[in-house]
């Protein structure tokens, strides 16, 4: 039986999960996943959706350009595209915005009752559109184009109730193979449908069940060293029991790592943030925050740069990066993933060291004008 917010899945692990020793000082690896959407109606003009990038454009920018984490770089926003929404002229100022050191894109698909065929092909034309723009990257190790992941709605893995917004129960499988290098969905929670995971607060390789829908409910955490593997690398954002944040004041509120215009960032929030210790095991001085927006929203969009950035990037650089407690780090989907890769292989060293460990940009190859290649 479902409940509110899902809290029969997620609540019981939440609340028995053992607490990781941090050590000082602690790195702190922040990644900004956008569910970026800029067709907010159906039917929304191709130039209406583009004035909307371009402002944002504008506005991130001008904000990001006076910030700087420990390495002297500025936030960097990972842009979860939609597939759906593809249209080259909306794409090619993101990719002119990403080349100038603000952020990269990646993969962000909606489907429902979707086939294996279907999805294949879409995959595949999505991976050779971006790729055109220098977007998306290669793995060191295979030579193939990979990406990063957000299912829309939540339902990775066909994992909803109802079975609605998905269809597929392979789809962990599909996504190994079409080239996803670490799916950034979960957590889901407090949206409900059951597609929640029992895991939480946790780095983990999950195994598909092609027969069975939401495999990835569990897996294997990932361990420094431990050199670990599965068909899925997933990488979860916050999920816990706020209870400096109350509602109608004695319950606490939910804590998903969204920022809206509900969920405006407190120096209270990232340090719980940094409390749940989201991590690889054996490496209690980095801590993994993976928070998650959608910016293209209208009151998210006015939220933000109403000075809703300026907070969060106020508060990050304010209170978490004097060095001695705390390193921040502003890193892409793609550069957070290639940190968990280095650490299961047992490779240490400076973060700066690790960001292209595995996955390298396309925008940093030499541009092939006939198309991809490893596709």
């Amino acid at each position: 039986m479902l409940t509110p917010k899902d809290t029969h899945l997620w609540l019981p692990a939440y609340l028995t999960r053992p607490r990781r020793a941090l050590q000082r000082p602690v790195n702190i690896l922040f990644a900004l996943a956008d569910h970026f959407e800029p067709e907010q109606r159906p039917g929304d003009s191709v130039a209406l959706q583009l004035s909307r990038i371009e402002r944002w454009i504008a506005g991130y920018e001008t904000v990001a350009a006076r910030r700087a984490d420990r390495l002297g770089r500025p936030p960097r926003h990972t842009y979860f595209f939609p597939e759906e929404q593809y249209r080259g002229e909306l794409i090619a100022p993101m990719a002119a915005h990403c080349a100038r050191g603000f952020g990269e894109v990646e993969m962000h698909i909606h489907h429902d009752g979707e086939t294996e065929t279907a999805f294949r092909d879409k995959i595949a034309r999505f991976k050779e559109r971006l790729g055109r723009h220098g977007l998306l990257s290669r793995d060191r190790v295979d030579g193939n184009i990979k990406y990063g992941f957000v299912h829309g709605n939540w339902a990775l893995d066909n994992s909803r109730a109802d079975g609605r917004w998905c269809g597929l129960d392979n789809e962990i499988t599909l996504l190994r193979e079409t080239g996803c290098y670490a799916d950034f969905t979960l957590p889901s929670a407090p949206s409900g449908g059951g597609t929640q995971t029992r895991t939480v607060n946790s780095i983990y390789f999950a195994d598909d069940d092609p027969l069975r829908p939401k495999s990835h409910d569990g897996g294997r955490k990932v361990v420094f060293g431990g050199r670990g593997g599965g068909d899925l690398l997933l990488i979860q954002g916050p999920l816990a029991l706020n209870w400096r944040n109350r509602s109608r004041v004695v319950f606490p509120r939910i804590e998903s790592g969204d920022i809206s215009s509900t969920s405006p960032v407190t120096r209270e929030r990232v340090r719980l943030w940094i409390e749940l210790g989201i991590g690889v095991a054996g490496k209690g001085d980095t801590v993994f925050i993976k928070a998650h927006t959608h910016g293209m929203k209208s009151r998210n969009f006015d939220f933000l740069f109403g000075g809703g950035l300026e907070s969060l990037f106020d508060t990050l650089e304010g209170a978490f990066n004097d060095g001695e407690r705390y390193r921040l780090h502003y890193v892409t989907a793609r550069e957070m993933a290639n940190v968990v890769y280095a650490y299961n292989d047992g490779v240490d060293g400076p973060i700066a060291d690790l960001l292209d460990y595995r996955l390298t940009p396309l925008m940093r190859e030499p541009r092939n004008p006939s198309g991809l290649t490893g596709l």
